[in-house]
């Protein structure tokens, strides 16, 4: 089983996590989806008209914020997207990030 060291040396590749426990857990189970999953996010940013937020992606996704949040996120250290300027509330009411290609 990795240490919790291994798991972070390879985040952004792989999914991270701050504890042992669930959030490891959490992490281990989504490893194998989440290349095709943050593709797919990433294919989303693209073809974007304007820059998107994560909740946006994951409503044109049909998926789970809570999967695609991680994604975007893993997308964003990679440098593969970089956030906009602009802020849009999501479901929550709370301002969120949009997110774009570089460049």
């Amino acid at each position: 089983m990795p240490s919790l060291f291994d798991w972070q040396d390879t985040y952004p590749q792989k999914p991270g996590f701050k504890r042992n426990g669930t959030s490891r857990e959490a992490a281990q189970e989504m490893a194998e989806a989440a290349p095709d999953l943050r593709e797919r996010c990433f294919r989303v940013i693209k073809e974007a008209i304007a820059p998107v937020t994560a909740d946006e992606v994951a409503a044109k996704l049909g998926k789970s914020v809570l999967s695609i949040r991680p994604r975007v996120s893993e997308l964003a250290r990679l440098g593969r997207i970089v956030e906009a300027e602009q802020r849009r509330r999501n479901k929550s009411g709370k301002r969120a990030a949009t997110w774009r290609l570089p460049g």
